[in-house]
């Protein structure tokens, strides 16, 4: 009924615009249609009504009237004032945006989809399946085009998190103070070489060879080898220790690179065994094992699930568990024979590192070879570690899987992992510790170290110089503090823990007797 009443209007307008005596063809803003009935009452046009009721009975008579008064009513000068006035005031707020926008920091903010984003998606797709957390972990940190370790610089207060060779150079400098110690300890040989996995800026080698030079026996026995696998990362290595490239003479022999610090030689590498072996080894390994790869597993009704990384069905990224055993369940076997059956029993999940346990493998047989040993210094356990994986963004906490890319993924080092592993390797090896970090600064002097430069330092770097010191040998919160709450420094000395391994030949290291 309500098409068959349009069609009838629309049939009535026409009429009346044929019939219409109305010479001009031009309409106009406004134009009405008034209906002349029994009552002479006119319609407004600015409201249409429909009106459910539909009648059959044409209108009677129609006029139709064509208001012109407003045809020809150019805007005058004040209105081009004003229509002026706000097209540059929308163009200045417009550029102001722009300019605020191109100024903040959107280095970490989530785009539609990263290009990380699209690649670990394209792994399960292809896979048809989940896949590990230590291999959406190794992704995030070190994929070749998009890892977070790879394209940026994540040290120090403006990146994400602090070091310790970051708040203080009196961390380098006692490292360096041991290295010297167990050189000794090995006799003093005329070749060493001085390994750092994951030198960060390069802050710890430069710290410690800047105070070893005065020992000219022990930097000209040196050769340091820096493991680093981000390009950036090794340019600015390169510009901290004062690198200096010799020409190449075109004999075929490799161009050397030296550090003006100590007259040292450094080279690059991405792994440990490119390292060339044959001489003892003093190998450092500072804050690099938490970074490793971990496998996360959880107790469920059928026994151990490794937990894993899948897209779920709104596109985002999601935890499962996996249906059968994998792999890593290997290695979870072997830790749960390391450990006391009631510390096993008590957990509801557990993180394995394969990786970190291949890599003590791989520094026990050097060492063991070789002579020489390693320092390892990171935060951790010395037991079975439960659900620890975290992400740090600009110091603060974040979801794991939130972004991935832009924040730093972590765990607790298991040293009681380490041990075992290195042990196992063989019998011309020895472990010792962990002890705190705390334990290992003050036993190596760090106390009279901090004393010595307060003597001679203004009152802004005896600030620092306190904070530092706080902050390497502290726990908690540093009780002289003054300062904003926000800033008040945070003692590391007992979450971070020390451990030495070691040739036998060379005994007891400084300072774990």
């Amino acid at each position: 009924m309500l098409t068959r009443h349009l069609l009838k209007q629309a049939s009535t307008c026409r009429h009346f615009l044929l019939n219409s005596k109305t010479s001009s063809p031009l309409l106009t803003k406004s134009l009405l249609f008034s209906s002349s009935s029994s009552s002479s009452e006119s319609q407004s046009p600015t409201t249409t009504f429909v009106d459910d009721k539909v009648t059959d009975q044409y209108p009677t008579r129609t006029s139709i009237s064509i208001d012109r008064s407003d045809l020809y009513n150019l805007p005058g000068p004040t209105s081009l004032l004003i229509l002026v006035f706000f097209f540059f005031l929308w163009c200045f707020f417009g550029f102001v945006w722009l300019l605020l926008y191109s100024i903040v920091d959107h280095s970490h903010e989530p785009t539609s989809e990263s290009e990380l984003v699209k690649h670990l998606k394209g792994i399960i797709k292809f896979r048809g399946g989940p896949i590990s957390v230590a291999e959406y972990m190794e992704e995030v940190l070190t994929n070749p085009k998009f890892g977070f370790y790879i394209s940026r610089d994540v040290f120090g207060a403006e990146g994400d998190f602090i070091t310790s060779p970051e708040v203080s150079q009196m961390f380098g400098e006692m490292v360096g103070v041991w290295a010297m110690c167990l050189w000794e300890q090995m006799g003093r040989p005329k070749q060493v070489n001085l390994v750092e996995l994951g030198p960060g800026r390069g802050t710890l080698m430069a710290d410690l060879l800047r105070g070893a030079s005065k020992f000219k026996s022990f930097t000209e026995s040196l050769h340091v080898h820096l493991i680093e696998c981000s390009p950036m990362l090794q340019k600015l290595q390169h510009h901290n220790l004062k690198c200096l490239d010799e020409d190449d003479n075109g004999d075929g022999v490799e161009k050397r690179t030296i550090s003006t610090l100590a007259g040292t030689l450094v080279s690059w590498h991405a792994l440990l065994e490119q390292v060339p072996s044959g001489l003892p080894s003093i190998i450092i390994a500072h804050e690099f094992y938490d970074a490793l790869p971990v496998h996360q597993f959880q107790r469920a009704s059928r026994g151990w699930c490794e937990k894993m990384v899948d897209v779920s069905e709104d596109s985002m990224f999601r935890f499962v568990l996996s249906p059968q055993p994998s792999p890593a369940t290997l290695y979870l076997m072997k830790r749960c024979e390391w450990a006391a059956p009631e510390e096993i029993e008590k957990l509801s999940h557990i993180e394995v590192c394969p990786k970190a346990m291949d890599l003590t493998h791989a520094i026990a047989d050097r060492i063991s070879c070789d002579g020489g040993g390693a320092l390892i210094i990171d935060y951790g356990l010395n037991g079975v570690v439960s659900d620890s994986l975290q992400a740090i963004r600009k110091h603060k906490f974040i979801n794991i899987l939130d972004d991935p890319g832009s924040a730093d993924l972590s765990a607790y080092v298991d040293f009681a992992s380490i041990r075992h592993s290195a042990e196992e390797v063989s019998a011309d090896i020895s472990v010792h510790g962990p002890i705190t970090q705390s334990q290992f600064l003050g036993a190596l002097g760090i106390n009279f170290r901090v004393e010595s430069l307060l003597q001679n330092c203004t009152d802004e770097q005896a600030d620092s110089l306190r904070t530092g010191y706080w902050r390497l040998v502290g726990e908690g919160e540093a009780p002289f503090w003054e300062g904003p709450d926000e800033q008040v420094p945070i003692g590391m000395g007992t979450r971070y823990l020390a451990m030495a391994i070691v040739n036998t030949k060379q005994g007891v290291p400084v300072p774990f007797q």
